[in-house]
């Protein structure tokens, strides 16, 4: 978190708006939409029914004109008493300029295009005796009081900054820890504006690390949270600091093709790490900006979780990848039935040919034998350590699988239900079964804060290990994952997921591979089958090493 300065309070200014046209007071709507005298003095209007329905466009005008004027000239109640959410206005236009220290207001409200009024911003920004302009464009719109019938400004911080939050606060100071320069493991220099993916990670990276870098801080206009594991965001530099050098495990190289991967995929997002060690290597959001989905999304894999329950099978003697299992259209369970896609049978086949046409009901068929509903969450945490309270550097979601009974149990074994996971713990499930042991991903070092590593208390056999290596490597040559892996080259592998998600036509994509000493996974929502989407991104990526 950072501390705002203390400052002299300033001055608010006058505005001026488009036309040329200035306002001295505040026009009030009452009634039909009658105007009263400035300020609210002189003769009334007579009172009339409360009004119903859309505000009308001069009741848009007028209003959106009212607002912005009291905010530029700094009357903050006034402006307040102009929202459906005086209250809460009055707090953040306080700390406006209060706070954050932001004078000499111009505001212009452009076109209203329904009920909604884009305007631009200018002013500036004073602390601890430095100066900068500032400018941004935000927008407000006008609704109907429920209660009064008169229009309101509809109130949310983004009016006040787009960028702004529920829970956030503008403030400006010194910030209380340095900027850093975050580096590769080759030493290149990261940066948001070249990997806008790694924005809100080197935001987090900054605070948990920054006065760890030797760096010196500056003063800056940002974003602070209430919630303290949310990193503060800097908006504007009054004043450099020198900046910390920060190593990350990030490839630069590995990171451009994640970015421009996922960039063809609305929601898309990917994670890649080495396979020996955890080190991150990569991640990308598209949207870059916002929720990081590739480390704390929470979503049913489909079938890549299928790498998780073969290992758990294959590790009980029950399976074996050329062991013959009944593939049927489909299979019950408990009285829950459980389809394979498009409903195809494959008769019977091995079991690696299972794995690599992605047969659900040869998987069901093998999970009777287990016998043990709870039997899959248990494995998931003794082998492969999720849920295991992984500390990588940022704020991750370690992956869940509930306890489930009969039907809902037959589900999880297959990626569906409520199965919770991301990218990153896809990528890492592959490394654990590729390799035998888990690591624990990470993305900067631990002694740089002594932090401990997860760990899994089991590692798999050397007949487990070469098992889901060659049913990986037979998915990505002549299974479901076989086009997109056509381009990737050396020692690989790969699996193909399609999560089917309640109120959706089409389901979620899902893929994980590996390539030599890189792994990773990528999920596509409501993008269909795992290799359409998905796996386009796991394969450039692949290519990157």
């Amino acid at each position: 978190m950072r501390s705002g300065a203390k400052v002299a309070a300033v001055s608010g200014a006058f505005v001026l708006f488009a036309g040329g046209v200035t306002y001295g007071g505040y026009q009030l709507l009452s009634g039909e939409g009658a105007i009263s005298s400035q300020n609210g003095k002189g003769p009334g209007t007579q009172a009339a029914p409360v009004r119903t329905g859309p505000p009308t466009k001069d009741e848009i005008t007028t209003t959106a004109n009212n607002f912005l004027t009291a905010w530029a000239k700094s009357d903050t109640e006034a402006a307040a008493q102009l929202t459906n959410d005086a209250a809460t206005a009055t707090t953040v236009l306080a700390t406006y300029f209060e706070e954050a220290h932001i004078s000499g207001l111009k505001i212009t409200p452009g076109t209203a295009t329904g009920t909604k009024v884009p305007f631009t911003l200018t002013g500036k920004v004073s602390a601890d005796g430095v100066e900068k302009p500032l400018s941004y464009a935000s927008s407000l719109t006008v609704v109907r009081g429920k209660t009064t019938g008169q229009p309101r400004v509809d109130w949310s911080p983004s009016v006040v900054h787009p960028d702004l939050k529920k829970g956030e606060t503008l403030k400006t100071g010194t910030a209380s820890t340095p900027p850093i320069k975050a580096v590769d493991r080759n030493g290149k220099e990261l940066t948001e504006e070249k990997y806008p993916s790694l924005g809100p990670v080197l935001n987090t990276l900054r605070d948990k690390y920054g006065e760890k870098s030797n760096g010196k801080p500056g003063v800056e206009l940002f974003i602070e949270s209430e919630d303290p594991n949310t990193p503060a965001r800097t908006l504007l530099t009054l004043s450099k600091g020198v900046p910390g050098k920060l190593q990350t495990t990030i490839d630069a190289g590995v990171q451009a093709a994640a970015e421009t991967a996922v960039a063809r995929y609305k929601g898309g997002s990917v994670v890649a790490l080495n396979r020996e060690n955890g080190a991150i290597r990569a991640l990308a959001n598209n949207p870059a900006k916002g929720f990081n989905t590739a480390v704390s999304g929470t979503r049913p894999p489909g079938s890549t979780l299928k790498i998780l329950t073969a290992a758990m099978l294959m590790e009980k003697g029950i399976v074996t990848p050329d062991k013959t299992v009944e593939c049927p259209p489909d299979v019950t369970y408990y009285g829950t039935k459980v389809d394979n896609l498009n409903h195809k049978g494959y008769g019977n086949i091995p079991f690696s040919r299972a794995f690599a046409v992605s047969c659900n009901s040869a998987f069901i068929k093998q999970i009777t034998k287990v016998d043990d509903d709870g039997a899959l969450p248990a494995f998931a945490a003794s082998h492969f350590g999720i849920g295991a309270d992984w500390k990588t550097g940022i704020t991750t979601f370690d992956g869940n699988i509930p306890a489930g009974e009969r039907g809902e149990a037959a589900y999880q074994y297959i990626g569906q239900g409520q199965t919770q996971f991301n990218p990153l713990n896809i990528a890492s499930i592959t490394a654990t079964a590729t390799t035998g042991t888990f690591h624990q991903p990470y993305i900067v070092a631990k002694d740089l804060d002594d932090r401990a590593f997860a760990q899994a208390p089991s590692s798999l056999s050397a007949a487990t290990v070469s098992g889901i290596r060659s049913m990986m490597r037979l998915t990505a040559t002549s299974g479901t994952a076989a086009e997109a892996m056509s381009s990737v080259g050396g020692n690989k592998g790969a699996k193909t997921g399609s999560s089917e998600v309640a109120d959706q036509k089409t389901s979620d994509s899902w893929f994980t591979g590996y390539a030599d000493g890189l792994a990773a996974a990528a999920y596509v929502p409501a993008a269909g089958h795992g290799g359409d989407a998905a796996g386009p991104i796991v394969a450039r990526v692949l290519n990157a090493r």
